[in-house]
């Protein structure tokens, strides 16, 4: 439930890398999509020869003569594992023409690789390999390097070089490497720490709910919302072992405010840092309705919150905001995810959307997977959208602060023009569930054998343990690299006040702490 949904971030262009996919490429799915440069049109169609095969479709026209198109990849070509890219390339004509290959976006320069197609054959598919131990630095096009690196950029050009019309079919992109699942959980949280199956009818648990009925300044809900939130067994209450959280067309005056709709909006008495929240629900039926399943930071100062007295101290998104599902912002049957963060809020850039079968008749499992180092959103058990930002800092990851569940349903504003015919609808909420690790994992315990000392520390930081140390890095909190060194000491005393990252290189395992220099 975004807070101010119509903010857009300064980050947002910085952050939005398009559409990422990985290796192989074969067009397959949506993701597989280039974005086009300089002329050219990309899209996907069926394969001319075997019309259940998709493959991707390249149009030139007589305007730049380096037109093309490049796919930004959530897993890096990695050159070290291999240096051959292999594709199958396919044109209309028998022309001669030229396909290169050019790797972008990686620690080391931009290389291409150039293929020449003698003329005399049309419409068949060849099979084209490009090494990368012959290829030539993209500079200049001509200085020869064996390549070597990583890089998160594949760019295809058709006639580079020249000016040349023509349509062409390209399918079957591969590096040789396997693919993996960009959303795979990478910490699996099995114990119930926390839930509520509700099994009593009437009011809700008031031991783990509290109801958030205070209005905002200004009279309203953020967002051009129009409805109250109200305690009222009328908008929330257990029934038959399900949660109803009900709007209602109805006059209501609360705060001397009179408002149109009525709903209710629950905070949890329980907080916690990392772990993995399940619900089981079914939306409200209605234009105008958006329902939301979501997290906020404890810390957040958000007056009537039921933290807010004892630990509200800073503001959205600065607080950080974990949105597990929201229907009502896109066509009907579209839920949403959503992080907010100082980086990017508001029209946020992390979020995906999927498209489910009648979300006001059919249970869902909502699901958020929260670890130190990714957060995972899931339907029915199925990963679809993983945020992992590169940099983890106060602007990209506030997650590392305790964050409380909130349920609710707000009528109009960015959720759409309410129906005129709408009387009352609920989210229907099954069980909320959150799990954690109560015994330590084996990460833990290794990490465990670190000490670092005195923290906080004004001269030197000092690691203790038995393990082999390969080297330490210390890193501010906008990734910047302060020191690297192998070492057990590391003489602080010239470095800024601040809090810090300290990164520990042992073996295959790398441990992280947060250290304090005052």
């Amino acid at each position: 439930m975004k807070k101010h949904y119509l903010l857009q971030s300064i980050f947002l262009l910085i952050f939005n890398v398009g559409y990422t996919q990985q290796m192989p490429i074969d067009f397959s799915d949506a993701n597989d999509n280039f974005t086009a440069f300089n002329g050219t049109v990309f899209a996907t169609r069926s394969d001319p020869q075997d019309t259940s095969n998709q493959v991707g479709e390249f149009g030139n026209n007589l305007g730049d003569p380096n037109q093309g198109g490049f796919i930004d990849l959530i897993r890096e070509i990695d050159l070290a594992d291999g240096q051959i890219i292999d594709l199958k390339f396919f044109s209309f004509d028998p022309n001669a023409h030229t396909v290169r290959l050019k790797l972008e976006q990686g620690a080391n320069p931009d290389v291409q690789v150039t293929v020449n197609l003698t003329s005399g054959s049309a419409q068949v598919w060849k099979d084209l390999s490009f090494d990368f131990s012959n290829a030539v630095l993209s500079s200049n096009g001509t200085t020869p390097v064996n390549a070597m690196g990583t890089y998160e950029r594949l760019t295809v050009f058709v006639d580079a070089d020249v000016a040349i019309p023509g349509t062409y079919l390209i399918d079957d992109i591969n590096d040789g490497s396997t693919p993996t699942d960009p959303n795979e959980i990478d910490i699996i949280y099995r114990d119930l720490v926390w839930a509520d199956e509700f099994d009593a009818n009437g009011a809700i648990n008031a031991a783990k709910w509290h109801h958030q009925t205070q209005l905002p300044q200004g009279g309203s809900w953020y967002n051009g919302e129009v409805q109250h939130y109200t305690n009222r067994i009328e908008n929330s209450s257990v029934n038959n072992g399900f949660l109803d959280i009900t709007a209602i067309k109805e006059s209501f005056t609360d705060q001397g405010q009179t408002k149109q709709y009525t709903s209710a909006r629950l905070n949890s008495k329980f907080a916690f840092t990392y772990g993995r929240v399940d619900v089981r629900a079914k939306l409200p039926f209605g234009d105008g309705t958006w329902p939301a399943i979501w997290t906020l930071g404890k810390n957040i100062n958000e007056d009537g919150g039921y933290w807010d007295n004892q630990y509200g101290t800073v503001g959205w998104p600065a607080c950080g905001e974990l949105d597990i599902m929201e229907h009502g912002l896109h066509p009907t049957n579209q839920v949403s995810v959503a992080i907010h963060t100082p980086s990017s809020y508001g029209g946020t850039v992390n979020t995906s959307i999927q498209t489910l079968a009648d979300v006001a008749n059919n249970f869902h499992v909502y699901s958020m997977n929260w670890s130190p180092d990714q957060i995972t959103f899931l339907i029915d058990g199925v990963g679809f959208y993983t945020y992992n930002p590169a940099v983890k800092n106060d602007d990209t990851w506030p997650f590392y602060l305790e964050q409380y569940l909130l349920l609710n349903i707000a009528m109009g504003g960015n959720g759409g023009a309410i129906d005129p015919n709408f009387s009352q609808s609920s989210m229907v909420i099954d069980y909320v569930r959150v799990y954690q690790n109560t015994t330590a994992s084996t990460e833990d315990v290794f990490a465990n054998k670190f000490s670092v000392y005195p923290n906080p520390s004004s001269d030197v930081l000092n690691i203790r343990t038995n393990e082999p140390i390969d080297k330490v890095e210390l890193y501010n909190t906008i990734g910047q690299l302060i020191v690297a060194k192998k070492t057990t000491n590391i003489n602080i005393s010239s470095i800024n006040i601040g809090v810090y990252i300290l990164k520990i290189y042992s073996g295959k395992r790398i441990v992280t702490k947060k250290v304090m220099i005052n």
